[in-house]
């Protein structure tokens, strides 16, 4: 089971955190400081898997991550998940953000947050993987953009009718 999903930059800033288990904000807080400083000290070219740190469970959780550009995409999971199946999850995940929003960048996650949440909701329910293709993804995160823009149409509508 994913336990939580930490995407921050090369300083340390979270840009997208959520957490399937519940932690009072201080741990949250002290979690992703403590999952930037084992991931940000590691080199580029060993393993993306390290165990989890003390306040997130130790040895009995793992850190899954990838670093792309200023971003680090870490996911912490229990023994139950794959490495290599949660290595893909996240290369499907940045690939949809590339593809919703035309070559991601961290001012996309700042600025669009309600929007990363969406497609992470679509890919990820209460810790366990709903969904891992891209395009059904996208098909769904669409259908979801054009009710929005036909709900402010209509609200748009009735206002002006007054």
């Amino acid at each position: 089971m994913i336990k939580a999903i930490l995407i921050f930059n090369n300083h340390g800033k979270p840009r997208l955190s959520k957490f399937y288990e519940h932690y009072n904000e201080d741990t949250e807080q002290q979690i992703i400081r403590e999952t930037f400083h084992l991931v940000s000290k590691r080199d580029e070219n060993v393993c993306n898997f390290l165990e989890g740190g003390m306040l997130i469970g130790g040895s009995d959780y793992k850190l899954i991550y990838r670093h792309y550009a200023t971003l680090y995409f870490v996911f912490c999971v229990d023994s139950s998940e794959s490495e290599l199946g949660i290595l893909d999850l996240i290369q499907v995940f940045v690939e949809t953000l590339d593809k919703c929003f035309e070559n991601v960048c961290e001012l996309d996650l700042i600025f669009h947050v309600d929007k990363v949440h969406n497609i992470l909701a679509e890919m990820v329910m209460g810790g366990m993987v709903l969904e891992t293709n891209m395009n059904e993804i996208i098909t769904q995160v669409d259908a979801q953009n054009k009710m929005e823009k036909a709900e402010t149409f209509i609200f748009q509508s009735t206002r002006q009718d007054r």
